[in-house]
């Protein structure tokens, strides 16, 4: 319960955190229909810190949980999750294959508040892809009480992305009219997610003389938050640039392209690097690491190898035969270029995207 209240208030490390000791106790004592609908918790928290391959890696859990326990609501809103990390990767098509399996589960449970992450989830896809009119209107059911895709607890999930994806199909009126709303409710002040959406938006629908200050209370603040600052960056960079001031443009896109290349979000790393090449600075391509071609379960798999777990204690976490933990570990090793478990810790990723 305080996992899945501090993310409802964007408190997403603090979620992570007491949704990972949460799981980890579900797992031991076997009680795999909680755990399916911790782990979806826990997912969200860690995409919305950064660590986009734990995200995916618990999404996938969850659904495999909750199809063996029953629990439609669980594989569904684990779905969702997997359809905004391939959105925001760049993978339009599964972001979309997902998006449209988990809206098919909604609409038989008729859970509001999934349909509103789901309409997130779409729209954050579609502004990937620059299709910024079929954002705004995956979004603007966020808003509408009379769409069954409004949920008042959960709309403020899609603020910045309804903002921007309004700002840019000249929807402006509408934008403004959001951000009034959401600061009445969250007066007297905002919890910080909000509050750095607010001047995200804010800076977005400024004049020119009014922008620089929002986007640097935005950027004070967003420092747990990387696919957020990063779009703010690139933004700030973007309206430095648009300034005439191209030199004092580069920082804030270089720290941007580099905050989006950790992650894997590509559709952003490539605007990084537009913005780089108009202010009179090239970039090379990011060079995608090899461990990016393993599943989540086979990532999974090898982090608990790489960590000295043994295939039947590894089998006993995952709810897996030790049979099948040595077949994937034979189908890793080749992937990742190395012979033997021994190569594993140097073959992985260690840590969380920070800036």
């Amino acid at each position: 319960m305080l996992g899945s209240t501090a993310d409802v208030i964007g408190a997403f490390h603090l979620g992570a955190s007491f949704l990972g000791e949460s799981s980890a106790a579900l797992r031991a004592q076997g009680r795999l229909s909680d755990l399916a609908r911790v782990l979806f918790a826990q997912a969200w928290a860690e995409m919305e810190i950064g660590d986009w391959m734990a995200a995916m890696r618990e999404a996938e859990e969850s659904v495999r949980f909750a199809e063996e326990t029953g629990g439609t609501l669980w594989i569904a809103a684990a779905t969702v999750v997997k359809a905004k990390l391939a959105g925001m990767q760049g993978n339009i098509e599964q972001s979309e294959i997902f998006a449209t399996q988990a809206e098919r589960l909604v609409l038989s449970i008729g859970a509001s508040f999934l349909l509103a992450l789901l309409q997130v989830a779409r729209g954050v896809s579609a502004i990937g892809a620059g299709r910024h009119l079929e954002a705004y209107e995956h979004l603007q059911r966020l808003f509408d009480p009379s769409d069954p895709a409004f949920n008042s607890g959960v709309h403020f999930f899609g603020l910045a992305d309804f903002v921007e994806a309004a700002a840019a199909c000249g929807k402006e009126p509408a934008a403004r009219n959001v951000i009034e709303e959401i600061e009445r409710r969250a007066a007297p002040a905002p919890a910080p997610w909000v509050e750095i959406m607010l001047a995200y938006g804010k800076a977005l629908l400024a004049e020119p003389e009014d922008a620089e200050p929002m986007f640097q209370h935005g950027l004070s603040l967003a420092k747990e938050w990387p696919f957020l600052r990063g779009r703010l960056l690139l933004a700030y960079g973007g309206w430095l640039r648009r300034q005439r001031r191209a030199a004092d443009a580069r920082a804030p896109l270089r720290t941007a392209r580099d905050l989006f290349d950790a992650l894997g979000a590509s559709p952003w790393s490539d605007r990084a690097r537009e913005e780089l090449r108009a202010s009179g600075e090239s970039s090379r391509r990011r060079t995608e690491p090899i461990w990016e071609t393993l599943t989540p379960q086979e990532l999974q798999i090898a982090q608990l190898a790489a960590d000295g777990f043994s295939n039947k204690e590894i089998g006993a976490r995952l709810y897996l035969s030790h049979r099948t933990v040595g077949y994937h570990l034979h189908r890793i090793f080749p992937k990742l270029g190395i012979t033997s478990r021994a190569g594993l810790h140097n073959a992985l990723p260690r840590a969380t995207v920070t800036d």
